[in-house]
Parts: structure tokens; sequence; C-alpha cells
């Protein structure tokens, strides 16, 4: 009953719900006299019309024949961790598929974007999504177009677990474009709503449902989003909860990219793939792996031995002593280095006189390239 009155996000109804409680706010609702403390006469007034219409019986019985059950908060199923959202908690979640919904988004992260996202971001967003799963964690998202799509399609390609929340009835996908993937999610994964069955979606119901996929999840991934992107106000809502809040990168001159960037700007964390989101989420000790550039045969050698070989020209030759004092050391020492130069491939004699070999020249420059 409660969950067709109440709209979700309104926290003037949940603050009441939660100090009245359920069974004497329903109650409530069919007396006559003025409104609760804290509630509006016309708030009140809505809330009992709502109230005269709604039917509870036939919500479970065309829950039940969708297969779809209602999970409310007190529950062993109820995630605790949406009681984060305070008299903005959900009344309650219609939940469809099998597996236990507070289990699974224990260890879940939020990966979200643009709805006409660009090729990379698409990309960014399956291959984040896949490396997720593989790594054994959940990928929530919103079931739209775009970046959610991508989301939930790379966690399912690998095998992985994945989440929608959606902003209608979960037995009504939404976008209708969907409703292939929407039903794949639920038959392999979970796909969650507020609102109950045959409820269908507003703009006002999508901004509110972003609240839920944040206070889910240990974490917010944003791949794509532009200055005015719903997917901002998943991560805005992620950072007051105190959750981990991430981007994606992309190109400086994609209009895409400027509201992750900025995110960026605002102390979000920068992430290019899964390992450095499971950094950022996981246990202590899941580490993303250090990133280094290619090693060339001269990182090898020891200081000392590089300084004569880098007093060698490129394309002439030296003779040793000329090459001592190029590198600030001895004749014998110079030499000895040479020889051992040689030995590696380095450098070669020519008469009296030491010059570089080809392979020699190309590791210079390479290494010379290098930032």
């Amino acid at each position: 009953m409660l969950n067709r009155v109440v709209e979700p996000g309104d926290e003037a109804g949940g603050r009441w719900v939660h100090r009245t409680g359920a069974v004497a706010a329903v109650r409530r609702l069919g007396e006559h006299g003025p409104p609760p403390p804290g509630l509006t006469a016309r708030r009140w007034a809505g809330y009992r019309a709502r109230a005269e219409r709604a039917d509870p019986a036939r919500d479970l019985t065309a829950a039940h024949e969708a297969g779809v059950r209602f999970v409310r908060p007190g529950t062993a199923e109820w995630p605790a961790q949406l009681d984060d959202l305070g008299d903005g908690r959900p009344i309650g979640l219609w939940v469809r598929g099998r597996p236990g919904l507070r289990t699974w988004a224990l260890r879940s992260v939020a990966v979200v974007g643009a709805r006409a996202c660009t090729g990379y971001g698409a990309h960014m967003a399956t291959a984040l999504a896949a490396g997720l799963a593989e790594r054994g964690w959940v990928v929530v998202s919103g079931g739209a177009y775009g970046i959610d799509g991508a989301a939930h399609r790379g966690a399912l390609a690998a095998g992985g677990a994945t989440i929608a929340v959606l902003a209608c009835g979960v037995d009504r996908p939404y976008p209708r474009g969907h409703t292939q993937l929407i039903n794949r999610i639920a038959e392999q994964g979970l796909v969650i709503a507020e609102l109950g069955p045959g409820e269908h979606p507003t703009p006002s119901r999508f901004l509110v449902r972003n609240r839920v996929i944040a206070a889910l999840t240990r974490g917010t991934v944003v791949v794509e989003a532009a200055h005015r992107s719903g997917s901002l106000v998943t991560a805005r809502a992620a950072q007051r909860l105190g959750r981990f809040t991430m981007g994606v990168p992309g190109p400086a001159t994609s209009p895409l990219s400027a509201g992750v960037h900025e995110l960026l700007r605002a102390e979000a964390e920068l992430v290019t793939d899964a390992a450095e989101v499971v950094e950022l989420v996981g246990a202590i000790g899941e580490l993303a792996p250090e990133r280094h550039g290619p090693v060339v045969p001269r990182d090898l050698l020891d200081p000392d031995t590089l300084r004569v070989l880098d007093a060698l020209p490129a394309r002439t030759a030296l003779p040793a002593d000329a090459v001592a004092r190029a590198a600030g050391t001895t004749q014998d020492d110079a030499v000895a280095r040479l020889y051992e130069l040689r030995s590696l491939g380095h450098v070669e004699r020519l008469g009296d006189g030491w010059q570089l070999t080809r392979q020699a020249t190309t590791s210079g420059q390479e290494r010379r390239n290098r930032p």
C-alpha cells in the first residue's frame, strides 16, 4: 500500500512512515482528521487520494505472475546500505530474479554514463564491466541505452553478475528497445525498482532512481557524461553517501567527456580499467599492477657504464681517451666498460676508435623520446 502512496525520493513521506510504522501509517490513511505532524494538508490529501486507488492485492498477484517479489526494510534480503539514504530510503523494492539482493549488493560497483555515448565510451564500459565481472564483482546500472547497456552486456558476456535498477515497474522493461536485454538480466541476474507493477517512467523518476544505484553499490564509475548528464547525479549522490566516485577520462575535445573531467577535478578518482576500480573498492591488497613503459637494453646498464655509452656520438668513432674525458672517468675504466658494452652489442671497435652499433643508436633514440 505505502509503496503506491509515497513516491520514490519523497523524504517527507518517508519520514512519516519511518516514525509512524508501516501498519499504523496505512491505518492512518483511512481515518479522517488533520494531517499528521510534518505533512501539509495538500500533501496529505494527495496521499489519501493515492491510497484510495491503491490495490495491494492486485499488485502482489501481478508480481507473483511475473516472478517478482517485494523486499522491504528489516527483512533478510534488504540491503542495509540503502538505509544510508535516511528519510529518502525506498519504502521497499520490487525484485525480479533468483539471486539474493542483499548478498549481491555487498560486492557491487555501478557503471553509468551517457545514453548517446561514443564508440570509445561503449568500449570502455564493456571492458570495465567484463573485467569487474571476471573479478567477482556485480555490475549495477540503469538498463538505459548507451553506457548502461554496454555495462550490462559486458558483465553478461563475461558470465558475470549484473543488476538493472529501473525507473518504472520491473514488469515493464524500459526502454522498449532493451526488452530482450532486461529479460536476459532477469534470467541471469536481478532487475529491481521502487515503483510497483505497471508503473511507467518519468524524467523525475530517472533522477531519483539514481540515488538507489549510488547507495546500493561500493562505488560509482562514470564513463562518459556531458555537463548536464543524469549520470553525474548518481556520482554526486555517491559522494554525499561516502562511496567511491570514479571517472574514466576521454578526449579533452569531447563534450561527452566534459562532465567526467569536471567530476575528476572535483576529487573523483581517475580509473582506466577494472583493476584500478577494484584497487579502490576492494579489500586491502587488491592492487592494480604497476604501469611502466617497455624495458630497452640500455635500461639494464649500471649508471657508470651508461655514462660511457652516452659519451659516444651517434655517427662517429672516438678513441678511448676522448670517451673517458666525456664520461668523466679514467681511460682504463672507460676501456673496461667499452669492452663490456661490446659484448652486449652496444658498441663496436673501429681501428683505434669506438662507435655505437645500430642497436645502440635506436635504443638511445627511444630512451630520449620517453618523457
